[in-house]
């Protein structure tokens, strides 16, 4: 039985591309001739659209080309990446919380200071706790005017910032003179405690006088005579050997004032010579004013904040 191959002849039939007409011959070369000459011309002609001919089978290569290759696009720089960042410790603020914090603690301070010795003032119970309010309302206007007369003056009510610094200045001045206060009687007591300690060099010399007046006494009962001159001028010698013990005890009474001298000196390579008084007052006026200091210190503290 001989093979079918009618079926190989009607595939060979379809597959066969259609004949092309004159006119598209005509077209085609002249496109092709085109096409050739493009890259001499400075402006290359539009390759026409393969749409407007639907019915021709054969299109252009270079009208394919063009119609494929991709444009080129302006390099793309990319944006710089910021990290993220980090928080350190000098990004805490702790310096505005440390100074809330010590003005806070001195203004407690100076509350107390300044009630105790405003209640010390008073001849009765009722007057030394009326002083003790005053002086409690003294200190807390102390403590919270700055602040207040601050922010006034920056919004722009001038008088009233001046009020309340007026106002500070009397109460600022009331708190300073109730520390003052405070701190002598403190300083003093304690200095007449410590210069009225008896030392063993004390306690030997005062028996030494006891015995010398003893002696001088037995000696000069009978009149006066050479052994009771000699025992007089025992006991005066007795008596100075006395003093000179009370008085190592009160240079010592206050180290402070001493060890500050003694520094002074050494520093100015002995050029200042400051007396005992000079150094009492500097603490007397640092002890009085440093608890008043509350306000100005939170005042200080919020404009780190800000």
């Amino acid at each position: 039985m001989a093979p079918d191959t009618s079926a190989a002849v009607i595939s060979l039939r379809q597959s066969a591309p259609k004949a092309m007409t004159a006119a598209q011959r005509a077209k085609a070369y002249r496109d092709r001739k085109k096409a050739k000459l493009a890259p001499t011309n400075a402006h290359p002609p539009q390759p026409a659209d393969p749409l407007e001919n639907s019915d021709a089978s054969v299109v252009p290569l270079a009208a394919v080309t063009a119609l494929v290759t991709p444009q080129k696009l302006p390099p793309v720089t990319p944006a710089p990446v910021t990290p993220p960042a980090v928080v350190t410790p000098s990004r805490l603020q702790l310096a505005p919380i440390l100074l809330t914090i010590a003005a806070f603690a001195l203004a407690a301070v100076g509350v107390a200071i300044n009630g105790w010795f405003a209640r010390s003032l008073g001849s009765s119970d009722f007057a030394g706790w009326l002083f003790l309010a005053l002086g409690v309302a003294a200190d807390l206007i102390a403590l919270g005017m700055p602040s207040r007369a601050a922010n006034l003056w920056q919004i722009g009510q001038r008088a009233a910032s001046l009020v309340g610094w007026a106002l500070w200045l009397v109460t600022f001045v009331f708190v300073v003179t109730a520390g003052l206060g405070f701190a002598s009687t403190n300083v003093s007591d304690v200095t007449l405690a410590r210069a009225s300690r008896v030392t063993p060099a004390v306690t030997a010399a005062q028996s030494a006088l006891s015995d010398a007046i003893a002696s001088r006494d037995r000696e000069c009962r009978g009149g006066v005579g050479k052994f009771c001159r000699e025992r007089e001028a025992a006991v005066i010698e007795r008596r100075q050997v006395l003093d000179g013990a009370l008085a190592a005890v009160r240079e010592i009474a206050d180290p402070q004032t001493d060890a500050a001298i003694k520094l002074v000196a050494w520093a100015s390579f002995g050029t200042l010579r400051p007396v005992p008084e000079d150094f009492g007052m500097l603490r007397l006026m640092l002890l009085a004013l440093l608890p008043q200091f509350g306000g100005l210190l939170m005042l200080v503290a919020r404009r780190c904040e800000a």
